[in-house]
């Protein structure tokens, strides 16, 4: 295990001009509710207050032995709804289903939206019967939230209330669906057929998608149509799973999502640390800044500042590539269990700022969560929470339920990932108003960058590369499709100013390339080249 400190004096911003105002603290109540199981990795909607949970699993994390990886058994093969305020569970199994609609809605991972009353579900992965082999599921599947919820409730049928259809391009699973300009929008993520095996064993076939999918669903017959399909390609931006989608309101005041963190880098098997926007206006990779905190899908809420138009997004638990120490930042490249609660706030000039919050999770838990909004505080057609003029009263915003509770924080690496377990644990998220500043603002500015030149170039092409430190450094060529081209590898960056030949003549074709630098996979830049 890969342990290092790194100073908070080079780490933590103090001066107070480098804050984004924020007014509250966060704060967890913990409730009970009887017969409520624990699950993780599953997909949620909502009407009226009530939860309506499909799918997940009902054990810990995954073995690393392929034929004890995702057990059929642990699948949750039941619809849940869940009452918070009365604290009423109910259940309802799949069987009335068919099989195609069966094997999806007890799978793992699941890529799910809700818009009005309709939840939308993607892909999956679990053990499929008909394939006789552990899949990622080809299918759109439709679930009408406030009618399915009166059907279990009641112990009635609820087949016509759901929908199907068979899509494979909607094979994905650890990516996430959304919504931007009235379209959906399925997220990064892979397709991964086959026992899972960590060794990289021939038992499996894994294909990230690279790419943001843009689509429309006609829901009026008796199967989702599909329509309006394209896709973007990015072989280097979007090549990540398991991560967080934050809603985001950005300056220009469109409506848009940001990927924070996520798994794996394309040459390295580590988190990315630089966020990827979302916006009606194309693909954004935030290179300049590093997330440090929190790199594996957790409970994560978005607040969004009407008054000084900030973006505050919240994480809860989960894994992370770094943690605290009491005031000292811990690397581990282990990706280990936390109890990290987090704040990643974009202010009206586009500047990101990341927090430690003074509190932490009460155990090793929130990755697999999810973080369950009272719908009330929505903004309308955007899953962020609106908030204006501070008051004195606190707010309870919403709900975690679920995800991966675990007693040791590395129990993949140490092969004990029996002392993980699906978590039953609710809390209530409060805001309460204050004026006390408690959270530590982390430096995520690194100052490594790159300059191409001459650019445009008829082939000759050399880099001035400037580094914060000494390290190895990587280099990744890009089309304009999204495909890598070159894969290169700078045996040693200094620190300060560097200058090499990257290219020759007749290396590169004429067009235009996409270039990604980074250093010990760590800080990262990107450059456009024209070779002419």
């Amino acid at each position: 295990m890969k342990l290092s400190l790194i100073s908070t004096i080079l780490l933590l911003i103090t001066e107070i001009t480098f804050a984004q105002p924020f007014n509250y603290e966060v704060q967890l109540e913990a409730i009970s509710i009887e017969n409520l199981d624990g699950t993780h990795s599953y997909a949620f909607g909502q009407n009226n207050g009530k939860w309506l949970i499909v799918g997940g699993r009902k054990d810990g994390l995954h073995a690393r032995q392929p034929f004890n990886a995702f057990p059929a058994t642990f699948n949750n093969t039941e619809i849940m709804v869940v009452d918070p305020v009365s604290k009423e569970v109910w259940t309802n199994d799949l069987n009335e289903l068919g099989q195609n609609l069966q094997e999806q809605l007890q799978s793992t991972n699941m890529c799910f939206h809700q818009i009005e009353d309709t939840l939308y579900i993607a892909g999956g992965y679990a053990y499929s019967t008909s394939q006789a082999d552990h899949i990622t599921f080809p299918y759109l599947t439709t679930i009408i939230v406030s009618q399915t919820i009166d059907a279990v409730i009641n112990n009635q049928s609820k087949v016509n209330f759901i929908k199907q259809t068979q899509d494979t391009r909607m094979a994905v699973t650890g990516g996430h669906l959304a919504e931007m300009d009235n379209q959906l929008i399925l997220v990064g993520g892979h397709k991964f057929d086959g026992r899972y095996n960590p060794m990289g064993h021939n038992t499996y076939v894994q294909t990230y998608t690279n790419a943001v999918r843009y689509f429309e669903v006609n829901n009026s017959s008796n199967a989702p149509v599909i329509h309006s399909y394209s896709q973007t390609i990015d072989g280097v931006n979007l090549h990540r799973r398991d991560y967080n989608l934050i809603p985001q309101i950005f300056t220009d005041g469109s409506k848009g999502h940001t990927i924070s963190s996520g798994v794996f880098q394309v040459n390295a098997d580590l988190p990315y640390l630089y966020p990827v926007d979302i916006s009606p206006n194309g693909i954004t990779a935030q290179t300049s800044f590093n997330q440090y905190l929190s790199n594996y899908h957790s409970a994560s809420a978005t607040l969004y500042d009407t008054v000084n138009q900030a973006n505050h997004s919240l994480f809860f638990g989960g894994m992370s590539q770094y943690y605290y120490d009491n005031e000292t930042l811990m690397q581990d490249d282990q990706v280990p269990f936390v109890k990290t609660m987090s704040r990643v706030s974009r202010d009206a000039n586009n500047q990101l700022t990341e927090y430690n919050l003074p509190i932490e999770m009460p155990n090793l838990q929130g990755a697999g969560s999810e973080f369950i909004p009272v719908e009330s505080l929505l903004m309308n057609d955007h899953d962020i929470i609106a908030i204006g003029e501070t008051s004195d009263d606190s707010i309870m915003i919403g709900y975690i339920y679920g995800g991966i509770k675990s007693t040791s924080t590395n129990p993949f690496t140490n092969n004990v990932t029996s002392q993980t377990s699906a978590d039953q644990s609710v809390f209530k998220v409060w805001l309460i108003p204050t004026n006390t500043v408690g959270a530590l603002p982390i430096n995520g500015r690194h100052g490594f960058n790159a300059e191409l030149y001459p650019n445009p170039s008829n082939g000759v092409v050399s880099v001035r590369i400037n580094a914060p430190s000494s390290g190895e450094g990587a280099i990744l060529v890009m089309d304009t499709q999204g495909r890598i081209v070159q894969d290169l590898v700078i045996n040693v960056i200094n620190k300060g100013q560097n200058e090499l030949q990257l290219f020759e003549p007749g290396v590169l074709s004429k067009g235009i390339y996409h270039i990604s630098f980074s250093l010990d996979n760590k800080y990262f830049d990107q450059r456009t080249l024209v070779i002419e």
